[in-house]
């Protein structure tokens, strides 16, 4: 039964409710999948967790992993510029951003995988068009949904997924989470979901209807959705029964990562989890906007790398960290930068092999004042489908893209 025609036959059965209580879509979805798979030598562990952060507007990917050693850096961004003693030195003459502090423990204790140079062919400059192809994995727009939604659909086909089996903290479902089948909950904080389901009125209004008579079909979807209630139902009253212990930034990243950790911690059949927070789209005064972004982006996932550790979950949780694309080698008159083209990207956690991956910035070889891309990103989406998640990445991208070896046998 397709999820669109579940959608249509419950709100079709609560068209009349005078309380105007409407089920989201994502009451179409039951039971558990089991994701144990082996691939490429790696054992798959059937409770591993992805945790996707995106960084919206495009991140300044040479003033956040800097080639501080390059004079040519420096003459393209004579105040723009990070000064090789304020870099936090990594290696090969590269190091991060000075706000990065965070970022450069994890790195030193071996549980950072920094990507350089990650983008896609003929890059799009175009906010919407490029999050488009980051968020479907598809630079020609001829995969339909996005590449989350997609591996979900075909876990679907495998075994019914639980309900909260992918989360995402938005108010609105990215593309990368659309998908035909599957549909996925998604809430602009956790306190929604005491709002949606904290009522008992409209909650027990909502199950008697779910109880009403109806045809075979529509008994079905009834089943699916009160399943759904019942594991929303559960969620919420398991993340009362967690407190995070980290203190995080109060700011977007800190207030994203810090629920995912209660997420994490009281629903151990949640897989996927994915988050954005902007700002990134720094044409002007980028010097200290961009360093406020880099300071809470390190702090947080810091915090939120010492939680899982407490929890006992560092082994099972990695982070995949993008932006739609990098910005302009060169800094612009109202001292920000311009939208560019490839840019890193990273994978915390404790089974990442840490280092620095990807070929250094070559600033002599620019394409129209652009990093060309040398890593394509839907490389780094087979590692953490096939190599971490279990998953079948030639069906989810449309063909084959060679894993990168980041991450622990």
């Amino acid at each position: 039964m397709s999820n669109e025609l579940s959608r249509r036959s419950f709100l079709g059965n609560t068209a009349k409710i005078a309380i105007g209580l409407v089920a989201p879509t994502w009451l179409s979805t039951i039971a558990r999948a089991d994701v144990l798979r082996a691939s490429a030598g790696r054992k798959i562990d059937p409770e591993a967790v992805l945790v996707v952060l995106q960084l919206s507007g495009g991140n300044d990917g040479l003033n956040t992993v800097v080639p501080y050693a390059d004079s040519r850096y420096h003459q393209l961004r004579p105040t723009l510029g990070i000064a090789e003693d304020q870099a936090l030195v990594l290696a090969e003459g590269l190091g991060l951003h000075p706000a990065m502090e965070g970022m450069k423990t994890l790195y030193k204790e071996g549980k950072v995988a920094i990507i350089n140079g990650v983008g896609y062919p003929k890059p799009n400059r175009s906010h919407f068009k490029s999050m488009e192809i980051w968020q479907s994995a598809s630079p020609e727009t001829n995969l339909k949904y996005g590449w989350l939604g997609r591996h979900l659909d075909i876990l679907e086909t495998r075994s019914k997924l639980n309900p909260v089996f992918a989360l995402g903290l938005s108010t609105d479902k990215p593309r990368a989470l659309q998908a035909d089948e599957v549909s996925v909950p998604c809430f602009a904080s956790l306190a929604d979901i005491q709002s949606m389901v904290g009522d008992p009125d409209a909650e027990r209004m909502l199950r008697l209807i779910q109880g009403s008579g109806g045809s075979e079909g529509e008994a079905v979807v009834r089943a699916a959705n009160k399943s759904a209630l019942d594991a929303m139902v559960a969620l919420r009253d398991k993340l009362k029964g967690f407190t995070p212990k980290e203190t995080y930034p109060a700011d977007a990243f800190g207030n994203g990562f810090r629920q995912i950790s209660q997420i994490i911690a009281a629903s151990p059949q949640t897989r996927v989890l994915y988050f954005s927070a902007g700002g990134f789209d720094t044409h002007a005064r980028q010097v200290d906007q961009h360093a406020k972004l880099m300071k809470g982006f390190s702090d947080s996932i810091l915090a939120f790398q010492r939680e899982m550790e407490a929890l006992g979950k560092a082994d099972k949780v990695m982070v995949l960290v993008f932006s739609e694309f990098g910005r302009r080698s060169y800094e612009n008159a109202s001292g920000g930068t311009d939208h560019g083209a490839a840019g890193p990207m990273f994978l915390v956690g404790k089974q990442v092999k840490g280092g620095l991956y990807g070929p250094k910035p070559d600033l002599e070889k620019l394409v129209d004042g652009d990093v060309p891309f040398s890593v394509d990103f839907r490389q780094v989406y087979a590692t953490a489908l096939d190599s971490w998640m279990g998953g079948e990445s030639e069906k989810v991208l449309g063909s084959k893209f060679t894993s990168l070896d980041v991450l622990k046998p």
